[in-house]
């Protein structure tokens, strides 16, 4: 027995087909992006083709991953759309083939497609992404001067931080130049402050040409240690029109070693993950302790002689028998502000311990945060592949539209729903906010809930996307209304009796009349009359059912200048300018809600208004017809 049919084969073409060109192109657009941002660390700095090569390939392969959903989403809603613009889905339906069996088989090609996702996620992404990150910052280190920030300190040269208020890319010129050099040496401890400077590599890149224009040099003259505990520590001031300084630094392309990378949680599969979270476990506890062995130390005593009292128990015991507040007064001044300035410098000694204790364990707890995400992702990352193609299949069937245009656009404000939700799970968890799990699984949990709904909807044939009844939905709830649209008749069977048409339009006119002295339209309506004693008003129902049968006789007739007029005749709803629902219970509850309510009776209102109106139109329009028909002498 076949396991796939010949139809379950057709369909699997259809989206793999789809599958690989999207997949391609979704990888294109995010290598582009991610180049687009390291395009000022790779031009200008020499880099050869086979360098440029593993950089985009490397980048290439770390974003598969994020690219695989995108193309399942998008291949998923052009195919089931293109099934669906070809009416190939509604015959596979009429067939009776539900549209959980057409999905089937590609059920199981992304579940392999997940799979897939998932054991490149964990077995050749960290390889990749290590190997980015060797490549990107031996770049980055291959011409610094190109690399020099403005308004903010730059320390990758070793042993300097350059300042520089303004640079001009174009000639490399900086502008505001402060330099502060350390060697280890306190004795060679500088400062210099400089109008401009120019940086540039030597020829043989093993050294930094600086040159310097109008500045200032500030050198420490004592070597002794115990200089910097005096106030006045002397130094050397030097002033320069022009300097030439000699910076030892290799600019050759060195790559540099995987190892410093190792602590990058993306450049680690889930056992390493696994393994590195159990460590960093490890040290976490060990901190603790560490803590609350000080606390004990600082707070119990711990330290004291055995067999003598803590100072705890001492103040205890003093405070039984001793009153502190007399003990206050009685000493003198000087001894009081000794006693504060030691409770002030103890009470900051403990405070600058603890935020210490607070930043280092801070630190660590996001490191291992940022570890289970990661273990995570891997996991939600290739889930996604399959909960994608659950909202994408779906969708198409229901959208009908197949191509690159419609779909492309629902498809991206998908995944920037889901990118954007995927986010704020992992920023939130990032910062503690969020457990990890909560965080990194609110996405899939999302797209998950859109899943389900969408087959439902596609299964069941409801139609979720009919732009008509949402435009129906606005209108009436803004009290729009449509206008008639008759068109003439190609085959009469009847003519209009037009000898009876004058007097029943002029019955029609004066029951309008009629109706709008006895309705009292202009009259302010009763809140509670609209919202708790909703009933029909049997004059405006009888009005247009009048109307209707007027305009459907009219519409036999073959002058094109009568239709023009029933054309003109308004749309009246019986019940629009007495109560704003049908049921009773959600008129009420309307009612009750005030600022609700309000809306519904200012409308209530605004149709009464239109209502009076709509006679005063009503008689016109058959005064027009009336007159036509005598003009024309029909009837006669």
């Amino acid at each position: 027995m076949k396991i796939f049919k010949t139809l379950d084969i057709y369909i699997i073409k259809q989206f793999l087909l789809l599958f690989a060109g999207t997949f391609f192109i979704c990888l294109f657009i995010f290598v582009m992006q991610f180049l687009w941002m390291w395009m000022n660390n790779l031009i200008g700095k020499g880099l050869t083709i086979d360098l440029l090569g593993k950089f985009f390939w490397y980048s290439s392969l770390t974003l598969i991953p994020k690219s695989m959903p995108l193309a399942v989403l998008l291949a998923s809603l052009i195919s089931f759309g293109n099934l669906g613009e070809r009416f190939e889905l509604l015959s596979m339906k009429a067939a009776g083939i539900p549209l959980v069996r057409i999905l089937m088989p590609l059920i199981c090609v992304n579940t392999i497609i997940c799979g897939s996702s998932f054991f490149f996620q964990n077995k050749i992404s960290p390889y990749a992404t290590r190997e980015l990150s060797r490549l990107a910052w031996s770049m980055k280190q291959k011409s610094p001067e190109l690399e020099i920030p403005e308004g903010i300190f730059y320390s990758d040269i070793p042993g300097y931080n350059i300042y520089v208020e303004r640079k001009d890319t174009k000639t490399g010129m900086l502008y505001g130049v402060m330099i502060y050099t350390n060697t280890g040496n306190y004795n060679e401890t500088q400062i210099v402050l400089s109008d401009s400077a120019h940086l540039q590599s030597t020829a043989d890149k093993m050294h930094l040409k600086l040159t310097l224009w109008g500045g200032e040099r500030f050198r420490n003259m004592d070597a002794q240690q115990g200089s910097m505990l005096r106030a006045n520590v002397p130094y050397m001031r030097e002033s320069f029109i022009k300097e030439v300084n000699y910076i030892p630094f290799d600019a050759n392309f060195n790559l540099m070693d995987a190892d410093l990378f190792s602590h990058n949680a993306r450049t680690k599969n889930m056992a390493e993950l696994r393994h590195s979270i159990d460590s960093m476990n490890h040290r976490i506890d060990s901190a603790r302790h560490a803590i609350y062995k000080n606390i004990q130390l600082w707070y119990l005593r711990k330290d004291i002689p055995a067999g003598r009292p803590d100072s705890l128990s001492i103040v205890k015991q003093a405070q039984e028998t001793t009153n502190f507040d007399s003990l206050y007064l009685d000493i003198s001044d000087e001894q009081r502000l000794k006693a504060w300035r030691s409770a002030l410098s103890h009470a900051k000694t403990m405070q600058a311990e603890y935020q210490f204790r607070a930043i280092e364990t801070g630190d660590k707890n996001l490191n291992m945060r940022r570890h289970h995400i990661e273990w995570y992702q891997k996991c939600t990352m290739s889930l996604a592949c399959l909960l994608f193609f659950f909202v994408g299949a779906p969708l198409g069937a229901i959208i009908r539209k197949g191509g690159l245009g419609v779909p492309v656009v629902v498809s991206v404000i998908i995944f920037i729903f889901y990118y954007i939700v995927d986010q704020a799970g992992e920023n939130n968890a990032k910062v503690d906010a969020w457990t990890v799990s909560s965080g990194t699984w609110l996405s899939s949990f999302v797209l998950l809930a859109t899943g389900v709904f969408l087959t439902y909807k596609a299964n069941s044939d409801s139609v979720v996307f009919n732009i008509e009844g949402y435009r129906n939905f606005f209108m009436q709830l803004f009290g729009l209304r449509p206008s008639r649209k008759l068109n003439r008749k190609e085959v009469i069977i009847t003519d209009p009796d037009y000898a009876t048409l004058p007097q029943r339009l002029g019955e029609l006119t004066d029951f309008c009349t009629k109706c709008r002295m006895s309705m009292h339209l202009r009259r302010i309506p009763n809140y509670i009359d609209i919202f708790f004693r909703p009933g029909q008003d049997k004059n405006a129902a009888n009005l247009s059912q009048r109307m209707e049968e007027l305009i459907e006789e009219l519409h036999n007739s073959r002058d094109n200048v009568l239709l023009m007029y029933i054309n003109d005749y308004p749309i009246i709803n019986p019940s629009a300018h007495t109560r704003p629902f049908g049921s009773k219970r959600l008129n009420m509850t309307v009612g009750i809600l005030f600022p609700l309510g309000l809306f519904f009776y200012l409308r209530i209102w605004r149709y009464r208004l239109r209502l009076r109106l709509d006679m005063h139109k009503i008689q016109n329009i058959n005064t027009l017809i009336s007159e036509r028909i005598i003009k024309k002498g029909y009837g006669q």
